[in-house]
């Protein structure tokens, strides 16, 4: 049964729903246009400050592709399956290094059994809370590039079959193996490589590095775990769907460099994970109206949602 059933009327979910080829095409064209004017920008004003902005919202358009494959992955992008099939795996997953396929049957397992034992993420949320220390040495593992070079060394391990399953590949990628990864590297690594050579051919040589592999190594690393801690770090260790999962809000300077297109309002989405995240919020609203949000696990803010897993917390 769908958890949103137990708060919405059928009538009600329908048209929150109903998905739109144009609205996906969109998103999927407004990923990448961010993309091209935020190197546009540094082309325009080179110096420090526009080259640090353009890591920055690459890193977290990066991260929108994620988020868009993972509409695809809930057939949620597009109105048919081979749409979502083909824009979700080539234009949103291969290009992070992500593959659609692996990634659906991982993820709907995990909405099943979210916060149980079966739960294939509960190894990522179980860690929390934690403490202050502890996260700051995790983000400066992420924007220091250690978390990114681990994760494409257990990437590379995998696809030469050193490592053969999920437990293998995270313990050879650190704390945060991400579910999402492609098993078989080589046939993402052209497409990512591809990116690299063609934002190198547009402007100087080391463009592609400073402006792809750059932002994949750093900021990406750093807001996937902000997103992940914030969706189920220290909630309840139950089947409430209304505790279990965290809806973060987000105002505009969060959407643009940490909470793209629409994914702090995650609880909302595991109560009805069909709907396409363009209409999420549309969600809350209809929640809210309904008093269901004065019993939901909310964070008013990222900040709060990581004081929550631990940011405030000494050492013992």
């Amino acid at each position: 049964m769908t958890p949103g059933k137990a708060f919405l009327s059928t009538d009600e979910i329908r048209p929150l729903a109903e998905r739109s080829d144009l609205m996906g095409f969109w998103l999927v064209t407004h990923c990448w246009a961010t993309i091209a004017l935020a190197v546009a920008l540094f082309a325009i004003w080179p110096n420090p400050l526009t080259f640090v902005f353009a890591v920055l919202v690459i890193g977290s358009r990066q991260l929108g592709l994620a988020i868009l494959m993972h509409e695809a992955a809930h057939n949620a992008l597009f109105k048919s399956r081979r749409l979502n099939d083909v824009v979700g795996e080539w234009f949103c997953g291969r290009p992070i290094l992500a593959e659609l396929m692996a990634y659906r049957h991982y993820h709907l397992t995990h909405h099943r059994f979210t916060q149980t034992d079966k739960d294939p993420d509960l190894a990522l949320s179980s860690k929390f809370p934690t403490t202050r220390a502890s996260l700051k040495r995790k983000f400066i593992r992420d924007l220091t590039g250690q978390t990114g070079y681990k994760q494409l060394a257990a990437q590379i391990m995998m696809s030469i079959r050193l490592a053969g399953d999920g437990e293998a590949v995270e313990a050879a990628s650190g704390d945060f193996a991400q579910a999402f990864k492609a098993r078989d590297l080589f046939k993402s690594l052209p497409v990512f490589i591809g990116i690299i050579v063609l934002i190198g051919a547009i402007g100087d040589w080391w463009w592609g590095l400073a402006f792809w592999l750059l932002p994949y190594l750093t900021w990406f690393q750093f807001v996937l775990r902000v997103r992940n801690i914030a969706e189920h770090g220290a909630t309840e260790a139950s089947e409430n769907p209304l505790q279990n999962t965290r809806t973060t809000m987000a105002g505009p300077i969060a959407r643009l460099f940490v909470a793209p297109y629409w994914v702090n309002y995650h609880l909302e989405h595991h109560l009805v994970m069909h709907v396409p995240c363009w209409r999420l919020k549309r969600m809350h609203e209809l929640l809210t109206e309904k008093g269901v949000t004065e019993q939901m696990r909310i964070a008013p803010s990222y900040r709060q949602a990581l004081v929550e897993a631990g940011w405030k917390t000494a050492e013992p």
